[in-house]
Order: structure tokens, then sequence, then C-alpha cells
């Protein structure tokens, strides 16, 4: 049976052949645990383990020892936010991040909150974009921490990460980054853009599932942060655990490659979105794009479709691997929260599908899926008396 075609790359990426390549001996041959240094098989892994940290740390401008191994961007997030609340409570307890953050975000902050934390979430523009005045008078004199996305998974949008952490800077306050849609993606330099915290994830970039890691800046400030896992003292002290082995090795590997091809898998990806979108939209009425038309994923196409069900259509492209738009947590019947916050309308919010490219996508699969779609709404269209009634016919 013919498997579908994938594009649902913000979701998780397949693992590139040459990470897996270098990940397969640490699960046999070279199988030591990375802290047992004293034979053979524990010094090839923390050789290995030291070499992914160099790699990653070369990948985003940091250095080996600002770099912690983690299961992935959830877990670094809260150790980020999490830790560096507790950290700094003594100075203050405010935080300010944003409407359109990543449920391991948002979540992670309502639960500080439930102890007497702080939080202020600004408004998005229709774009998904924040307001650089809105953030300046956000912040306190209680304020210590801010968090901003890099890129936002449903719609593609970015942030202008370097003016937010001047912002934050001026006023001495960290600045954190959910990084996950943006390392391996967009240009990303933690020293130039001025980067405290940084949580990311193999997954999103050719990697593995189940690793990750966190930035944490040990120079000018050093960025203190709370343990919020005990155990071996692994991770300087900040995430206990025997080490994920094939997976940071994994890691190293995918960061590697990712940052290496950025700029000219930036250009594909770039010119296939844009035959991806002109194809459908030219041959379909009332389509809408959600996110900025240009400040965005390379690969992140956010489409809503009037008069159209998003799971209905779906359901109706087997061929094809999407994501519905209206939704953010599996399963809800709600709006997404990234849809609601940009002002997309419910029945355009429940219509909308989120188009993902990345590295093994082609034109042909490109023009294949847009044909599929453009079939697909005008035959659901055809079937719906709603759109009958919204065409005046």
């Amino acid at each position: 049976m013919k498997r579908p075609i994938y594009m649902d790359i913000q979701a998780t990426t397949p693992v590139d052949p040459r990470v897996l390549d270098a990940m397969l001996p640490y699960f046999t041959e070279r199988f030591g645990n990375a802290s047992s240094k004293s034979h053979l098989y524990g010094i090839e892994a923390d050789a290995a383990v030291r070499r992914a940290r160099e790699q990653v740390a070369t990948a985003i401008g940091a250095q080996p020892h600002e770099i912690v191994f983690t299961s992935g961007s959830t877990e670094s997030l809260n150790l980020a936010i999490r830790g560096a609340a507790a950290a700094n409570r003594v100075r203050g307890d405010h935080i300010v991040s944003c409407v359109t953050e990543h449920p391991a975000v948002l979540d992670t902050l309502a639960e500080l909150a439930t102890r007497d934390f702080e939080v202020t979430l600004l408004p998005v523009d229709a774009h998904g974009g924040v307001d650089l005045a809105a953030f300046e008078r956000a912040l306190t004199p209680r304020t210590t921490l801010a968090v901003f996305m890099a890129a936002n998974n449903e719609i593609g949008t970015t942030h202008p990460l370097a003016e937010l952490a001047a912002i934050a800077h001026a006023r001495g306050v960290l600045f954190a980054t959910d990084a996950t849609q943006g390392v391996g993606k967009l240009p990303f330099h933690v020293v130039r853009d001025g980067i405290d915290l940084a949580a990311f994830t193999a997954h999103k970039m050719y990697g593995p599932k189940g690793v990750g890691a966190l930035y944490v800046r040990r120079t000018d400030p050093i960025v203190q942060l709370e343990r919020q896992q005990h155990g071996g003292g692994h991770e300087h002290g900040l995430r206990s655990g025997t080490m994920n082995v094939p997976g940071i090795v994994g890691l190293g590997v995918a960061v590697e490659l990712a940052v290496a091809e950025l700029a000219s898998e930036s250009a594909r990806l770039t010119n296939l979105r844009m035959r991806l979108f002109e194809r459908i939209t030219s041959r379909l009425e009332e389509v809408r794009q959600n996110g900025h038309p240009t400040r965005r994923l390379p690969g992140n196409l956010s489409l809503a479709f009037a008069g159209i069900d998003g799971e209905a259509l779906m359901m109706d492209m087997p061929d094809v691997a999407l994501s519905s738009g209206s939704a953010c947590h599996s399963g809800s019947l709600e709006p997404s929260h990234v849809l609601t916050a940009i002002g997309v309308p419910p029945d355009l919010a429940h219509g909308t599908l989120r188009f993902g490219l990345g590295r093994f996508t082609t034109e042909a699969d490109v023009d294949f899926v847009s044909d599929l779609v453009v079939a697909s709404v005008k035959r659901l269209r055809d079937l719906s008396p709603l759109w009958e009634l919204r065409k005046g016919r």
C-alpha cells in the first residue's frame, strides 16, 4: 500500500539516514554509560556525548558547557522557566510572555501562577506578531523573565528575538526562547540575538524523538536555574539521569547538518511553499493565509478554507498527511488558541489546514497535493448547503 505524502513537518520529521548511521553503533557496539569512565565502553560513550555537545554549541553560537541535554523541548522549557523563576524569586515574581506560545510554555506559566507568580501574556496582531512597545510597557521592576518563541508552530510567524532580548536586558530581565521551530530552520545565534535560555529538540530537525537541549548562558550574565530533577547530578547538576547516548549523538549530527544546509534548504522550501500557495489560491476562492506573509518559517503554510471543515477535508484526502489548524490539543473541538488570538473567525479556524514542507518534500509532491486539495475543496463545497447559502445561490 502506498504511503501518504508527508506534509506535517512542524509536528515531527523523519530521521535523516545520515543521522541514523551515526547513532546505530551506540545501540550495539558502543553501548556504554557515559558516566562509567573506568572502562572503554564508558569512555567511548563519554567521548560521543562531548562531541555532540560541541556540535550543538557550535551550531547556535554557544560554548559546550552551556548545553544541557534533556528529553526534548517540553522538558527544556520546564527547566528554563520554572528553574529561572525559582532561582530569581528574591528579585521578583513577574514573567512576561505571549498568548500564542506553545502549551509547553503556557501550561508551565499557568502552573507558576498558582504559586503566586504574576504572568502577563501579551496579545498579538493579525499576523501573530507582538508589539515591541507593548512588551516594554509590560516590564516592571518585579519582572525577572521574558519568554517568546522563535517561530510559531501553527502559523509559522517569527518573532524578532534580538529586538525583544535587547528590550528585556535593558531592564535587567532574562530572555528565554522556545527555539523548537527555529534552530536548524532559521538563522539563530545565542550571542548575536542576546538569548539567555533556549530550548530545542532533535525530532524537529531530522533527528530522533526523545532528546533535546537547553542552552543556559554562563557568561555576562551567568544564568542561575533551580534544578527540577534530582538524582546523580548529571548535566552540571541541572538534569539528573543516565544520558541517552544514541539520541544525543543523533541530536549533534542533526543540528550540524541542519545548520550547514540552512541557507540552501531555506531558499528551496520558500520556493516550494510559494508554489503550493499559488497553485491552491489561483484555483480556489476564499482561501486565507494565516500568519505573516513573509516573516515566517520557510516550510510552513497555514491556509483557511471558507465553507470547509478542516477535519472533513483531511479525511477526504487520505493520500496526504496533514494537520488541521483547528485544534492545538489532540481531540479538542475548540478552535486553536493561536488562530483565535490572531482574529480568525471560528468557521475559518475550523477550516484551516497546516502544510509542512521539509527536507524530503519534492516539487512533484507539492503539485500532487495542491491538485488534491483543489479537487477536494471543490467537491466538499459542492456538497455543502452552507456554501450555497454563503454564495447566495
